[in-house]
């Protein structure tokens, strides 16, 4: 009989896109039970990854009572099913998975870090936060970071110290399978049927985004940026892919409806499948004001896109500025619009950057790598129990 690995996260998209693929790669050395919010794409899960499901809800705002039935239910279940390993993902997850299983006794209690979003915050919320994490951290045995700045933001914070934290092969959370995001995965035939459906031109330059909605991820900046292009340059397109997040995150008005009422702009909500789209893509552009360590980044350049991103933890470590894409400071309309039409001008320039994308994540993402070093940590942390496998 396998050992028991509990993987926890607060939404199971975490788990189908985030981490899509490492469960079933780990159910070969283990017995793994994914947790998570009650959702159609945790069944999902359960069938892509061959793993068995708990259903637990969670939110991702902060909800004192709804966490602490959540923390309840989490403690009967680990001691009901006694994994010899927790790993938690995502803030609410962690806080509630990692004093869930230390009160429960489980052996190894591991949390990965992907992503800071106190460093937006402020004030009291701030504060909350950052006591929040801090107690997760306590909770566990061990942390990992998916980014090797963002993990020196949180020694230099003091919020951890440094033998309890660190970063598994060159950064990430699952690296990138290369079988999957590759630049021949898509044949013309598929590409061309898609710009038909599209409208788009033989000649227009595609601009893209993938993520959420949200202010957040620097949308307010692109649409401004976009849309003062559209007054120089007539033959662009921008493809948005993704969700909005009114509740949480929203963007501005104004934006949100240039998005719907202007033909360049394609709106694409959420997509299983972005390879497609990427494939049809000139510039991938990303100016997010926060990350861990963005999969969409890896994802387009792995489809041989250059990218413009903010200079911020997790994107200064797949992006290097003039070799296969461009940094720009966050918040910047200014930047990242004088950015995006250096691309459009400058075809020299844009050659260069789009030589070196598929080989920067080919030698340090490759997924089979990672899973490989994952696998390693766990043995180690279960050895420092006395506990072989």
């Amino acid at each position: 009989m396998k050992p028991i690995l509990i993987r926890v996260t607060t939404i199971p998209a975490s788990l189908n896109k985030l981490l899509e693929g490492q469960l079933k790669f780990m159910n070969k050395y283990f017995d793994v039970i994914a947790v998570s919010s009650d959702d159609k794409e945790l069944y999902l899960v359960a069938k892509k990854e061959n793993v068995k499901i708990y259903p637990l809800n969670m939110t991702r705002k902060i909800t004192p009572f709804k966490d602490f039935i959540s923390l309840i239910k989490m403690y009967y279940l680990f001691k009901k099913i006694k994994p010899i390993i927790v790993h938690t993902h995502t803030p609410k997850a962690g806080i509630i998975g990692m004093c869930a299983s230390y009160f429960a006794s489980v052996p190894v209690r591991l949390h990965t870090i992907a992503g800071m979003p106190l460093l937006e915050s402020k004030g009291l919320k701030k504060k909350l936060l950052i006591f929040i994490e801090k107690l997760t951290y306590f909770f566990s045995n061990q942390v990992y970071c998916n980014s090797k700045n963002l993990m020196a933001t949180l020694i230099n914070q003091n919020m951890i110290s440094r033998d309890r934290i660190k970063v598994i092969s060159h950064g990430s959370s699952n690296g990138i399978d290369l079988k999957v995001f590759n630049p021949n995965t898509i044949s013309l035939k598929v590409k061309n049927k898609l710009k038909l459906k599209l409208k788009i031109k033989k000649n227009d330059f595609v601009f893209i985004y993938v993520g959420r909605i949200v202010k957040d991820k620097g949308i307010n900046e692109l649409i401004y940026s976009f849309k003062s292009l559209l007054k120089e340059f007539k033959s662009i397109k921008l493809l948005l892919i993704g969700p909005f997040e009114d509740n949480l995150d929203p963007i501005d008005k104004k934006h949100k409806n240039y998005i719907f009422n202007n033909k360049n702009i394609i709106y694409l909500g959420y997509k299983d499948d972005v390879r497609p789209y990427l494939s049809i893509s000139n510039l991938f552009v990303f100016p997010s004001y926060r990350e861990g360590f963005p999969n969409a980044l890896l994802q387009a350049s792995a489809m041989g896109l250059p990218c413009i991103a903010t200079n911020i933890n997790g994107c200064n470590e797949i992006i290097y500025d003039n070799y296969n894409g461009s940094l720009i400071n966050s918040k910047s309309k200014k930047l990242l619009y004088s950015k995006m039409r250096k691309y459009l001008i400058d075809k020299d320039y844009y050659k260069k950057m789009k030589l070196n994308t598929y080989k920067t994540i080919k030698d340090k993402f490759d997924r089979k790598d990672f899973l490989k070093k994952l696998l390693k940590e766990y043995n180690f942390n279960l050895k420092k129990k006395n506990i072989y496998l």
